[in-house]
């Protein structure tokens, strides 16, 4: 190294971040697999019930369209909205399940679903202004809340009331400075849903200030009990309403990065501006595949959602045959929150004793806020006989504590 090279060097580490980087949170999800990756490369056997990611192929038909659609040649940029045929294809589908007429207009395709939240939280939320999300929920929206200068207030969920809002805390929340309310159903990390009574309930209170609703359904297809409802089904909230979803969970498409939203369209046009300036546009290839996701054979979904539904129903009576663990069952997605406190153990601790000591990789239910301490957090997109061993190594290693 030249003496330059070196000065260069000592000179970049002492310019400091910008202090916007440090309201950025990191994923608790993703630094758990870190360290899990490196115990299995020392030659520990880990099973992995961190990562929220379904273990099942992407469905061949939608594969076999991307590689058609990459042999045509459909790898230049795109329109930062995204492709036409699938912005028409997302608001076919979203009208149909939604019940509200929706147009391409209004929808903005992304590089997976995580930059509708950015989007909207830049868009919407002036620093200072309030961003109120749920507790124990995804630690993005906190982050992505902060980073934009708002001011992140979490929304107590209770195990009593099946991890739906406390409407109550909700009420007292909202206020003129409420810039945002975040919803997601159903709900990561608990399984939690919101049923129709509660939407009408959040549709009220919010309707009080005309606040803006960022309502994450990524998981609305994994529903083990009766049928999913939308807050973009409800009279009236199509003008303050931003529905976020994607094709990582319902179509095992974690990798392939493709999400997108459905929003009012001077929203849209933002939305829109900000992709210009961030990612310019999404894989035209990988939209092309959204398109035949969307509109081919639904069957490996069906049947995948079936295998969840079995996961869950064999962990759910695991975890609740062990001592001082109880669990209630989730009610979608593929996450299960056993309640953990009559060990009296920190959570954190207890996610780190069983990483180390049995190899069993999962979450503490504080990765997803304070409303998290006493739970942890298991994915169950494991087969069953991976299920059952962590079932039975965390048993053991619990009883001994």
């Amino acid at each position: 190294m030249t003496r330059a090279e070196g000065s260069g060097g000592r000179a970049a580490a002492a310019v400091a971040l910008a202090a916007r980087m440090g309201r950025l949170e990191s994923e608790g999800a993703f630094d758990v697999l870190v360290k899990a990756r490196a115990l299995e490369a020392a030659g520990r056997d880990v099973i992995h019930l961190e990562i929220g990611e379904p273990d099942f192929p992407t469905p061949a038909f939608i594969r076999e369209a991307a590689v058609r659609a990459l042999e045509e040649g459909h790898t230049r940029y795109g329109p930062p909205a995204g492709l036409p045929e699938l912005r028409e294809a997302i608001a076919e589908s979203v009208a149909a399940r939604c019940g509200v007429p929706v147009h391409p207009e209004e929808v903005v395709v992304t590089p997976g679903a995580k930059p509708i939240m950015f989007f909207a939280a830049l868009a919407l939320v002036e620093p200072g202004r309030e961003v109120l999300y749920p507790d124990p929920g995804f630690p993005i929206y906190r982050s992505v809340a902060a980073f934009a200068g708002g001011r992140p207030v979490p929304v107590p969920l209770r195990e009593a009331q099946g991890f739906a809002f406390d409407l109550e805390a909700l009420d007292a929340a909202v206020n003129p400075r409420t810039a945002l309310l975040i919803l997601n159903s159903p709900q990561n990390p608990t399984g939690g849903v919101l049923g129709g009574e509660d939407l009408k309930a959040i549709a009220a209170i919010t309707g009080r200030y005309g606040i803006p609703i960022l309502a994450d359904e990524i998981y609305h297809r994994f529903l083990y009990e009766g049928e999913h409802r939308s807050i973009l089904s409800l009279s009236g909230l199509k003008e303050r309403v931003i529905l976020l979803d994607g094709f990582s969970k319902s179509y095992a498409m974690t990798g392939w990065r493709l999400g997108y939203g459905v929003m009012p369209r001077p929203w849209a046009e933002a939305m829109a501006k900000l992709m210009v300036n961030s990612n310019s546009c999404t894989a035209s290839f990988t939209q092309r595949a959204g398109c035949a996701a969307l509109t081919g054979d639904q069957a490996p979904v069906a049947a995948m959602v079936a295998a969840f539904r079995r996961r869950r129903d064999l962990v759910v009576a695991g975890l609740n045959a062990i001592p001082g663990v109880r669990c209630l069952p989730p009610r979608g997605a593929f996450y299960a929150f056993p309640n953990v406190s009559a060990l009296g153990r920190p959570a954190q601790a207890l996610a780190d004793f069983l990483l180390h000591e049995v190899g069993v990789a999962l979450l503490p239910g504080t990765a997803f806020g304070e409303n998290g301490e006493g739970y942890l957090r298991l994915s169950y997109a494991a087969g069953e006989d991976s299920l059952r061993e962590a079932l039975r190594r965390m048993r053991d290693a619990l009883a001994a504590l």
